[in-house]
């Protein structure tokens, strides 16, 4: 073994495992991995409940083909995580039929106060998605790359939706840093219950 064979062994991660790292007091990987698709599982539900309260709202306007765009998107992922989570056998959250009212109603209520108002509402939504997604990503090891892929996939189309409602004004919105503020709160609670329960 010559010494250039040396420096690329040492220089090689070996491969990583989920849960390493971890704290005593963290979840077992297994658990870990539940807590991940069911709460995953759960936001993309209440994704597709905004949309469907927008398009409620917005469906027959200028606005109502992005909204569709987005909305096939979600459902896409939804199913994934629907499909994830009977393979692995993990339970829904007992909130679903929380977030299913909660986010029909945020979708609505945001897309009455108007088109820039429910970009708003995504591009909060988004970002906070965004962060989770990452962290994710970080938190699985090489022993779930097909997990990994499909979350990382997952982010870069809700990047895809932030973006989107930036390019339509969403910053516009009169109280904007107030309501996209508020919506991201709501988010980052809703993961924490999802995750949980």
């Amino acid at each position: 073994m010559t010494a250039e064979n040396d420096v690329d062994s040492i220089q090689r991660d070996p491969p990583r495992r989920t849960g390493e790292g971890w704290l005593p007091g963290d979840p077992p990987p297994r658990q870990r991995l539940e807590q991940m698709i069911r709460v995953d599982q759960a936001g993309e539900f209440g994704a597709t409940r905004i949309y469907a309260g927008q398009l409620a709202v917005l469906g027959r306007t200028a606005s109502g083909p992005v909204l569709r765009h987005m909305a096939e998107q979600e459902r896409a992922h939804l199913e994934t995580f629907n499909r994830l989570m009977a393979e692995r056998r993990v339970r829904p959250t007992i909130l679903s039929p929380l977030w299913h009212i909660a986010g029909f109603a945020l979708g609505a209520g945001t897309a009455l106060l108007g088109e820039r108002a429910a970009m708003a509402c995504t591009v909060a939504v988004e970002e906070v998605i965004d962060e989770h997604y990452a962290r994710q990503r970080d938190e699985l090891g090489d022993d779930e790359t097909e997990l990994r892929e499909t979350i990382e996939r997952f982010r870069a189309e809700e990047l895809e939706h932030r973006d989107t409602g930036l390019e339509r004004e969403a910053e516009l919105t009169p109280g904007y840093e107030l309501l996209t503020g508020a919506i991201k709160a709501g988010s980052r609670l809703a993961i924490w219950l999802s995750t949980r329960f």
